[in-house]
């Protein structure tokens, strides 16, 4: 892997590292909380933690699909920028408004009638049923609060997605680390009863997390409307609350397959975790010590790969598409080094944080084991995660549900399926092989980046 620093490479590298490292310090501190959480709720005992991760499994689904409606007209926010047209921009961040605040009402009325099915989904494998009954009456008491987060999720998602396409993310993760800092202290005095609160455990941390969400939404909405000079697109952004039905058609059938390709990947992922809680109940807490450590770990990959889509939108959206060819690589190249150096950092640990909780040592130990196996295979999602950006950039939307949906639904999720229903693996080893299927990806994500399939501006007229 070359990483020779030449002054092109130099320009390269710091226009990423701009983007990218607010956003690391945002989602890395957002997920240092989620890990306290974790544990504070872990506290209260395993079924709890499972409960609230069963939960929060379904939140994922809605925020992905919030995230591919956002993500979809913010091809364009990214492009639009990168040629200079406030006007466009306006369009897009309304749509995003609609969009997300449609979204966000329907599930919560879907969730509110279904959650109780939902969650029980992933209580019915081997296990104690005394358990898995309070598992999921907490799960339950969890979700009716959060869901009243919803909205302010989807609106937060509209402010903060804009301003993060146009390359401003620092505004975005101070409001963010704001809201944390408001969760953290609510989780601390609702969740164990402290300042003459009553102690309401998992529904403490849900009330918490409603709380930090307004926050976050408020001051969004304040410092983008009180500086108009360095966000001109919220000039007049509501005066006229419209978007042209060609544009809006057009965001709309960039938006759709990215929502689709989400919400499938997101069920899929549900899905695969059901079949893992098939095999064992005890799965279910184990994959939440997992998961915490590696959204924590991930945070600069992850971020890495969202900056280069930006700064892809950017190059191709001025219309300088040799110049994005050669970017690309590059920037792929710096994502996989850093999910390198944060892998070797998660087997190194692995051992160790388990310890952190408070459950059983069969738990801590297939943790282990579910850690183990996300450091070894760190680099390569890495690789696919920054590829996924790369081709999404330049709006090949229907390109990238093949590459993430179809590939989860026909590949990943069959063989969790199979492996879960009619063999006698365990599941450390069958959460191994799934993990290990990453590696195809690999090859589809090279000739994709390789073909310049993906090197369009769109935004040109």
């Amino acid at each position: 892997m070359s990483m020779t620093l030449t002054k092109d490479n130099k320009q390269i590298y710091r226009k990423l590292l701009l983007i990218a490292v607010p956003m690391m310090i945002q989602n890395g501190i957002s997920n240092f909380v989620n890990l306290l959480d974790n544990l504070m709720i872990g506290k209260v005992g395993t079924n709890a933690l499972s409960g609230v991760a069963i939960a929060n499994q379904l939140i994922f689904v809605f925020y992905l699909m919030i995230f591919g409606a956002t993500a979809g007209a913010g091809i364009f926010t990214a492009q639009y920028h990168g040629k200079g047209d406030n006007e466009g921009i306006r369009y897009t961040f309304r749509y995003k408004i609609i969009s997300n605040a449609i979204i966000a009402a329907i599930a919560t009325i879907i969730l509110a009638f279904s959650s109780r099915y939902l969650i029980n989904l992933f209580l019915q494998g081997e296990g104690n049923p005394a358990d898995a009954a309070e598992s999921l009456e907490i799960g339950v008491d969890y979700m009716r609060v959060i869901l009243i987060s919803l909205v302010p999720i989807g609106l937060t998602q509209a402010y903060a997605g804009t301003l993060k396409d146009l390359g401003r993310t620092k505004v975005p993760m101070i409001a963010s680390l704001c809201a944390i800092f408001v969760n953290l202290v609510g989780n601390f005095i609702l969740i164990y009863g402290y300042l003459g609160f009553p102690a309401l455990g998992a529904t403490g941390a849900a009330i918490a997390t409603v709380i930090s969400r307004f926050v976050e939404l408020f001051i969004l909405v304040v410092h983008t409307g009180r500086h108009p000079d360095l966000y001109p697109f919220i000039r007049g952004a509501f005066s006229q609350f419209r978007v042209p039905r060609a544009l809006a058609t057009q965001y709309f059938l960039k938006s759709l397959p990215l929502m689709a390709n989400e919400t499938f990947w997101s069920l899929g992922v549900t899905t695969i975790n059901q079949c893992y809680s098939y095999r064992s109940l005890d799965a279910v807490a184990a994959l939440n010590i997992e998961s915490t450590i590696w959204n924590l770990m991930g945070v600069a990959f992850i971020a890495m790969g969202e900056a280069v889509g930006i700064v892809m939108g950017h190059i191709l959206g001025s219309g300088e598409l040799s110049t994005a060819k050669q970017s690309a690589k590059k920037m792929r190249r710096f994502t996989v080094l850093c999910g390198m150096i944060f892998g070797v950092l998660m087997i190194g640990i692995s051992p160790f944080f388990p310890l952190l909780y408070n459950t059983s040592d069969y738990v801590r130990n297939m943790a282990t084991g579910f850690i183990l196996i996300c450091g070894f295979t760190m680099p390569m999602i890495a690789f696919n995660h920054a590829s996924y950006f790369i081709i999404r950039a330049g709006g090949n939307t229907m390109i990238t549900v093949l590459f993430d949906s179809v590939y989860t639904w026909g590949i990943a999720v069959v063989a969790a399926y199979i492996m879960s229903r009619y063999t006698d693996i365990a599941v450390t080893p069958m959460f191994a092989v799934v993990q290990c299927l990453e590696f195809l990806k690999c090859f589809v994500a090279f000739f994709m980046v390789r073909s310049d399939m993906w090197v369009k501006n769109i935004v040109k007229d």
